[in-house]
């Protein structure tokens, strides 16, 4: 349960810069406030629901209550689903949000089409995120760069409100990370990665950038990919891997790797390809 650090410290920082510009508004701390409705509220929201979900899932695992000894994945693919569903209203019918960006080319309106898109996008960021949290440091430094590049994705868009969210959230995982890193003296547990996941995945949307995101966060994706063309594999060719392990972090290892390894190669890629992501986003 070490993803507290995380959520615990943004929704801190929230509260007490939003105190601040309260009391003394022209003040420097004051002017760091980044509690507002048109760009915070719904990813902060989405991180609290997140957040509990995960914080449930962790207990009852600790707590080995019930047959499983914690959610099973339909079980979370369901909970996100609903998550996901209370953003698409959100922004389809309080934000009259239905446009999509594609770099390059402009946007376009896509209607009432925008809900199952939103609501995919979520669910499947959350998805990857909670794939990708399984060796020391690896969930952690991969949003790491993730929400770096959509806080400076943001902040070109003069979205500064959610800049300053994004650069909260890198500032607790750079302090989760301290102690995360191999030999990790505590681990993220699932309210760290499904309230990150949601989160990230919100405001991919908000930036009007989702489609960067298989860029930005292509470790998440390669993560999850990697887990759905074994379940495939296996389904249909009665049996047959693909992979010897998944997630993919778990071939590398199968295959000889050892964990830190496998952890700084993934941070030299997902580092690339975010930066990648961030140049089309600020040019497209």
């Amino acid at each position: 349960m070490g993803g507290l650090l995380v959520w615990v410290t943004v929704l801190g920082l929230a509260g007490l810069f939003w105190f601040i510009s309260r009391s003394t508004p022209q003040s420097i701390l004051g002017n760091l406030n980044f509690l507002t409705r048109p760009q915070t509220f719904l990813p902060l929201g989405a991180m609290v629901c997140g957040a509990i979900i995960g914080l449930f899932d962790d207990v009852i695992n600790i707590k080995e209550i019930g047959p499983f000894g914690g959610l099973r994945m339909w079980h979370r693919l369901l909970l996100y689903t609903g998550v996901a569903v209370g953003g698409a209203w959100w922004f389809y019918f309080k934000l009259d949000w239905d446009l999509i960006h594609v770099p390059f080319l402009g946007n376009f309106f896509i209607g009432w089409a925008y809900i199952p898109l939103f609501i995919f996008i979520i669910v499947a960021t959350a998805f990857s995120v909670n794939e990708t949290d399984g060796l020391d440091g690896l969930a952690g430094g991969v949003l790491l760069t993730a929400f770096g590049a959509y806080g400076a994705i943001a902040f070109s868009q003069g979205k500064v409100e959610l800049a300053i969210l994004c650069a909260a959230v890198a500032g607790a995982l750079v302090a989760f990370l301290w102690f995360n890193i191999y030999p990790a003296r505590f681990f993220m547990g699932d309210t760290g990665a499904m309230s990150l996941g949601v989160t990230l995945g919100v405001i991919a949307m908000l930036t009007n950038s989702v489609l960067l995101l298989p860029l930005i966060g292509f470790i998440l994706v390669v993560e999850s990919s990697s887990v759905i063309i074994q379940v495939i594999s296996k389904k249909l060719r009665r049996g047959t891997k693909v992979f010897l392990s998944t997630p993919l972090h778990h071939h590398f290892e199968a295959r000889g790797w050892p964990e830190s390894r496998v952890t700084m190669r993934f941070w030299i890629i997902a580092g690339v390809m975010a930066t990648l992501g961030l140049i089309i986003g600020l040019i497209g």
